[in-house]
């Protein structure tokens, strides 16, 4: 009986799975017993995907752009330029044959030229994209701020109108001493009846 037991039982002292049949979960096997694909934890974040593609600021590619094309809409860009293909005329004309590199028709020239037009028209699109994506912002804050303004504005408007509602209900000072006039101009008018009434029961009396 020992020996069977010692027998069933693994050299290791672990117990098997596969004399019980259930799946070994240091395994990461299924019921069926084929490996399942390790989960996510969701309380991490997610590793960032390697790609082939080289990565770039867009903001700073965009200042780029805009110092880029603000350069090629000056006057000096437009000299340097004019020098260059000046220079370059010249040199593939005047200088001996063995040195020039880009004789007549100027082919290498005008491939330069293309080259240069290719990059500055996106250059410059993406330039005029930036500036419309900040006109856009620029517009939709002064459209709040007026907005604000003119709420403002009839908030003060309701404001005064109900005050000049409660001054018109409040006594005024000239209002006050017309009727001091009016009370004291009576109290004369009772005095003197009253002293004209004395007046005659003293002469009555005599």
């Amino acid at each position: 009986m020992a020996a069977d037991r010692s027998d069933r039982t693994p050299h290791n002292g672990r117990h098997d799975s596969r004399h019980t049949g259930r799946p070994d979960s240091r395994r990461g096997s299924g019921r069926d017993g084929r490996p399942t694909a390790r989960r996510e934890r969701l309380d991490q974040p997610r590793a960032q995907r390697r790609s082939l593609w080289p990565s770039f600021d867009p903001e700073a590619f965009g200042r780029t752009s805009e110092r880029t094309a603000r350069f090629l809409g000056t006057g000096r860009f437009i000299a340097w330029m004019t020098m260059v293909i000046i220079l370059w005329v010249v040199w593939n004309v005047s200088v001996p044959q063995h040195l020039r590199f880009d004789e007549f028709p100027f082919i290498f020239l005008t491939l330069v030229l293309s080259l240069q037009a290719s990059y500055a028209a996106p250059l410059i699109l993406l330039a005029q994209n930036r500036q419309d994506d900040r006109d856009r912002v620029n517009l939709e804050q002064d459209r709040k701020q007026n907005e604000r303004s003119i709420a403002d504005t009839e908030y003060l408007t309701r404001e005064v109108a109900a005050l000049r509602i409660n001054l018109g209900e409040v006594a005024t000072r000239d209002w006050i001493r017309s009727e001091l006039q009016d009370l004291v101009k009576e109290l004369e008018q009772r005095q003197a009846l009253s002293s004209g009434g004395s007046a005659e029961s003293d002469e009555r009396d005599r």
